[in-house]
C-alpha cells in the first residue's frame, strides 16, 4: 500500500460533513492534480472525476462519503433477499416504540385520532433522519468505505498510461444519503454511460470471499473474461453472481453495465453475509484484498484491452 493511502486510512477516515468532505477532496487534489469536481446545485453532490470521455471504455468507481455511527450495524446478505428485509425491518421497531411510548402519554391530552396518526408518523420519520443521516460520524469507516476508496487510488498508482487512457475513476459523493451522487453522475452522462461498464468497490476489506455481482449486459460482453481475471485462490473465495440473484445495494445500480465488487463472510447455512459496518466495530482492514482486487483488476482491463 503506498504512503498516501497509509494517509488516508491514519488521517481522513470520516468524510461525512461538508467540512470533513472538504478536506478529502483537497488532499486528493494535491496528490492527484487531474481530479476534477463535479457539483450539483442541489443536494450538493461532489464527485471526484479523473480521465477523459473521449477515451475511456471503463468506469471504476467507489464513495467517498461516509455515514453516521449507528448502534446496530448494517447486515447484509446478498443471496438472501428475505433475510436483510426481516433484518431492517427488526431495527425499525425500536422507532415504533418510542412513538407508542409517546402515544400513551399523548392520550393523556387528546384521544383525537389525527393527531396521534400524525405525531406518531411525524415522530418515526424524525428519529430516522436523526439517527441515520443526521447521527455523529462513524469514526471508524476502514471497510465502507475507506476500503473502496484506496482501491481505487491504488489503481490510479499502479497502472500504466497507456490503460489509464481507458478508464474514468470517479469517486461518488452521497451514496450514504441514497445513492444520490451516482444519481446526478448518470444525469450528468447518460449518453457517455450507455456503452462503459462501471466496476464499483464498496466495503471490499473484510471477508475471505470477494463477491461480484455482474448484471445481464455485463455478462454478455465481459462475462467471460471477468471470470478469467478474477479467480479464487489460497487464499481468496470469488463468487460470480448474476444480479438477478444477488442484490447488493450500492452506487453501480442503475448503471447499463455494471460489476458491484464487495468482500464478505460466509456462514454455512447462512450463506454470504456482511456485517460490522455502520458501528465503531468498522476498523477491518484487510490488505489482501486491495492487493487481490487491484492485481485481477488490472488483468481484466489488459484482457479487455486485448493484451492476452
Amino acid at each position: 500500500m503506498t504512503t498516501f493511502s497509509e494517509q488516508i486510512f491514519s488521517d481522513y477516515q470520516v468524510r461525512k460533513t461538508k467540512k470533513q468532505k472538504l478536506a478529502f477532496i483537497r488532499l486528493m487534489q494535491s496528490h492527484f492534480p487531474e481530479l476534477r469536481v463535479e457539483e450539483s446545485k442541489i443536494l450538493h453532490n461532489r464527485n471526484l472525476v479523473a480521465g477523459d470521455w473521449e477515451t475511456a471504455e471503463f468506469i471504476l468507481s467507489a464513495h467517498y462519503d461516509t455515514c453516521a455511527v449507528l448502534p446496530f450495524p448494517n447486515f447484509i446478505m446478498p443471496k438472501n433477499l428475505l433475510i436483510t428485509v426481516l433484518y431492517s425491518l427488526l431495527i425499525c421497531i425500536p422507532f415504533f416504540l418510542i412513538a407508542f411510548g409517546f402515544n400513551v402519554l399523548l392520550s393523556l391530552v387528546t384521544d383525537d385520532f389525527l393527531v396521534h396518526y400524525w405525531t406518531s408518523l411525524l415522530l418515526i420519520i424524525g428519529l430516522f433522519i436523526l439517527v441515520f443521516f443526521l447521527g455523529l460520524p462513524n469514526k471508524h469507516t476502514a471497510n465502507d468505505n475507506t476500503s473502496g476508496v484506496i482501491t481505487l487510488c491504488e489503481l490510479m498508482e499502479r497502472m500504466p498510461e497507456e490503460m489509464r487512457k481507458k478508464v474514468l475513476f470517479v469517486f461518488f459523493d452521497n451514496e450514504e444519503n441514497g445513492l444520490l451522487g451516482s444519481a446526478f453522475f448518470r444525469k450528468l452522462h447518460k449518453k457517455e454511460i450507455n456503452d462503459k461498464l462501471i466496476l464499483n468497490f464498496d466495503c471490499v476489506s473484510d471477508g475471505d470471499h470477494i463477491l461480484l455481482v455482474v448484471n445481464k449486459a455485463a455478462r454478455k460482453k465481459y462475462g467471460g473474461r471477468l471470470e478469467a481475471a478474477f479467480q479464487s485462490t489460497a487464499e481468496k473465495t470469488v463468487h460470480l453472481e448474476k444480479s438477478s440473484s444477488a442484490m447488493y445495494p450500492s452506487d453501480q445500480a442503475g448503471f447499463p453495465m455494471s460489476v458491484a465488487v464487495a468482500a464478505l463472510k460466509k456462514l454455512p447455512l447462512l450463506g454470504l453475509y456482511l456485517d460490522r459496518i455502520h458501528t465503531g466495530r468498522d476498523r477491518v482492514f484487510d490488505g489482501r484484498n486491495i492487493e487481490y482486487l487491484c492485481n485481477s483488476t488490472i488483468d481484466f482491463l489488459f484482457s479487455a484491452e486485448g493484451g492476452k
